[in-house]
């Protein structure tokens, strides 16, 4: 079976490595897929393609992952793909509220499935939006972040003057 990995991914973080990994075992192919939300252009802090190259350098070890983007709808998405089969990533109990009514709309409206994946504890509490602030104040990520999203934090916060 093949899956796809859904995701804004700004940046991903070793959570999501951690999902991501973890379903690679359980499935023959996973497909991230970077969606793109027009309504929240101009709010992430790495580009489209930025995300897109940090993730290719984040998973080069994983030999059956794919990467691609997608503008739209995620059942649009999995229909062209002939995928039926979603991997999201569950945190806490407030992650599966929300990713509940999604997973049952995505059902309803694509008859697609979505496969739940605890993080690891170690995992809970980071997220994209709290590594993005950690990083610019110069915080150190490096833990809770692969390799690839330090160095482009470090980049994009280069030189930033602090609070």
């Amino acid at each position: 079976m093949k899956a796809v990995f859904p995701g804004s991914f700004d940046p991903i973080t070793s959570g999501h490595m951690d999902v991501l990994t973890r379903a690679s075992r359980i499935f023959e192919h996973v497909n991230i897929t970077v969606m793109h939300n027009a309504r929240k252009q101009g709010q992430h802090l790495f580009t489209l393609e930025e995300r897109m190259n940090i993730l290719e350098s984040a998973t080069a070890h994983l030999s059956n992952i794919s990467i691609d983007s997608f503008s739209g709808l995620l059942v649009d998405y999995m229909h062209l793909q002939k995928r039926s089969i979603i991997v999201r990533g569950l945190r806490a109990v407030s992650d599966y509220e929300y990713e509940l009514q999604i997973a049952h709309l995505n059902r309803q409206l694509g008859d697609v499935e979505t496969v739940f994946i605890m993080a690891a504890t170690r995992w809970s509490f980071v997220s994209s939006s709290m590594v993005r602030e950690i990083a610019s104040y110069g915080g150190d990520v490096t833990e809770i972040v692969p390799l690839a999203s330090a160095e482009a934090l470090k980049i994009k916060f280069a030189g930033v003057a602090r609070p």
